[in-house]
Formats: C-alpha cells, sequence, structure tokens
C-alpha cells in the first residue's frame, strides 16, 4: 500500500510543473514487485488528477486574464490560434518540459474538457502501458 500512495503520489506530482518523472516511479514500483496493472493504474489515476487540476487552474488563469488577454493584439491572436489548433496540441503533453504546462493552457483555451480528459487521459495510460510492457 506504500508503494502504491508514492506511485501516486509520484505520478501527481510529475504531471505538474515540478520536475518529477512519473516514468521512474512507476518502473520502480514494477522493479520493487507491484503487479503491473496495478502500477498502471495507480500511476495513471495520479498522473490524470493532476492534469485535471492543471486545467482547472487555467481555467481559473482565464477568469482573471480574459480582458487583458482580448484586448491584447498578442493574446486574442493567440487566443486564436490556441482554439484553432488546441486538441492538435494535446498529443504533446505527454512531452517533457512542454507537456504539463499544454494541459494549463488547454484550460486557459477552455478547450472542451471531455474530449480534453480523453486525449491526454488515453496517451497518458498508454505511455505506462507501454513502459510495463517492456518489463
Amino acid at each position: 500500500m506504500a508503494d502504491a500512495l508514492v506511485l501516486f503520489t509520484a505520478a501527481f506530482a510529475a504531471a505538474t510543473i515540478l520536475p518529477f518523472s512519473s516514468e521512474v516511479a512507476l518502473v520502480a514500483a514494477l522493479v520493487s514487485g507491484m503487479a503491473p496493472a496495478m502500477a498502471i493504474g495507480v500511476a495513471s489515476l495520479g498522473n490524470v488528477l493532476a492534469v485535471v487540476l492543471n486545467y482547472v487552474l487555467g481555467y481559473w488563469l482565464y477568469e482573471r486574464m480574459q480582458t487583458k488577454l482580448q484586448r491584447s493584439a498578442i493574446g486574442a491572436k493567440a487566443l486564436f490560434w490556441g482554439h484553432r489548433y488546441g486538441y492538435v496540441m494535446l498529443p504533446l503533453s505527454v512531452l517533457p518540459i512542454i507537456g504539463d504546462p499544454l494541459t494549463i493552457v488547454a484550460g486557459i483555451l477552455r478547450l472542451k474538457f471531455l474530449w480534453f480528459l480523453l486525449i491526454v487521459a488515453l496517451l497518458r495510460i498508454g505511455r505506462y502501458f507501454l513502459i510495463a510492457s517492456a518489463f
């Protein structure tokens, strides 16, 4: 149970802007004997809950910055391009460094939450599945 809590916490932290690696935590859990299905489930739950938090944070930030973004030429252009290509950028959310901030941007852009969650969750779960299947 302690291993699961550590994995959950590491996966959650890794999906924030904190410098953690959920992949390393997943491998450590697998090496320590955690069942692959359990490890994938725990890591996925932590990671997906954190990206939901990121989305909500971005949504909240937009509320605070809406007027400034729309009045600024750069802000208006960024919103336009973000709305046009927002869903296309979501697969990049699994990349290191730029990935997790993109989940905040998705909230700022007000991408449809269900589509956001579906795309991001499937990609993150898939990544964990691929890593676990290597063991």
